[in-house]
């Protein structure tokens, strides 16, 4: 086990280090940059002296250095300060941008996964249970309608909704009162009241998938040999289900926890645009959009951090779950 989380620690730093290059090429593809776009608006401002102005901006960022003099002043920063660089578009630096919407983006996300974990699992394994039953054929047909509906189109639907026959105004995490006051219990509340729909409908199509992979699991487990052998040792039937069949059958989700830490800082994105939520996913779209290339860096190389650290966890979970699995 030691042996293999070592090399797999060497192999994911390698990684990450060429991801930092790939994704700091990539998001410096498109012609031009931040300065470029905002063209107008710095005439408006600056008027004949904008081309000075300009050159003396790419200088103070290093938009002027050649690419890979760029990606070293960037990941230097990186390692040895903790520094993402600044944001064009806000001016201010990116570490500041993340910790302010990192905390947000995490509950909404934790709460999503788990009301998903939460009624996914016992419908899941009841529905191969009790398989070709009403109870089956409901929440199979829910499922696969949760599966169909896009998320941006459910959060669309449900918006309308609440507004046409409750007069609710859905959007963002905080009445217009509590946006910029101080934390208290009236704000805490207000929140969790704003999330209880965002948190629905990210929840939605987890849910409805993790029905789907886990009732195929525990069907192909209740065939098995070592099932009858359970059974004829007259193991109970939540026993036999839980503890044998379900350790199995739960194995696929494990393997997807890889994806779990990214999910925890970027969201879901669109969602978070359609509904206005404050999260990172949000500002990560609109530094795309504007070319905003150290916010963009920075989200893409923690998104891509977090996947390979995830992935590691998700290998050994596996391992200790399931004795079957070796390492050497």
């Amino acid at each position: 086990m030691l042996n293999f989380i070592l090399r797999r620690s060497i192999f994911m730093i390698i990684n990450i280090m060429l991801i930092s290059i790939l994704a700091f090429t990539v998001i410096q593809l498109p012609p031009g940059d931040f300065l470029s776009s905002q063209l107008e608006s710095l005439r408006a401002q600056y008027g004949n002296n904008v081309e000075d102005r300009i050159e003396y901006l790419r200088e103070l960022y290093g938009l002027n250095l050649p690419m890979h003099q760029q990606y070293l002043k960037w990941i230097k920063g990186i390692i040895f300060r903790g520094d993402f660089g600044q944001s064009f578009k806000e001016n201010r630096s990116v570490k500041e941008i993340v910790v302010e919407r990192l905390p947000l983006t995490m509950i909404i996300t934790l709460f999503s996964l788990l009301l998903t974990w939460v009624i996914a699992i016992p419908i899941g394994v009841f529905s191969a249970v009790k398989k070709y039953t009403v109870f089956d054929y409901i929440f199979t047909f829910i499922a696969f309608i949760g599966r169909s509906i896009p998320s941006f189109l459910l959060a669309l639907i449900l918006m309308f909704f609440l507004y046409e026959n409750f007069g609710m105004s859905i959007g963002g995490l905080f009445s217009p009162e509590f946006k910029n006051a101080s934390w208290s219990l009236a704000k805490i509340m207000d929140l969790f009241k704003h999330m209880i729909l965002p948190v629905i409908i990210i929840g939605a199509a987890g849910t409805a998938g993790m029905v789907r992979v886990l009732r195929s699991m525990v069907l192909d487990e209740l065939g098995k040999q070592y099932v009858q052998t359970a059974r004829s040792k007259g193991l109970a039937e939540r026993v036999v289900i839980w503890k044998h069949i379900f350790r199995i059958a739960i194995l696929p989700i494990i393997s997807t926890i890889g994806w779990l830490l990214p999910r925890l800082v970027s969201g879901a994105m669109i969602i978070s645009i359609v509904l206005n939520l404050p999260t990172t996913g949000a500002i990560m779209y609109q530094s795309l959009l504007n070319q905003d290339m150290f916010v963009a860096g920075a989200f893409v190389l923690l998104l891509s951090t977090l996947t390979i650290i995830g992935t590691l966890i998700s290998d050994i979970l596996l391992g200790l779950v399931d004795p079957r699995i070796r390492y050497e």
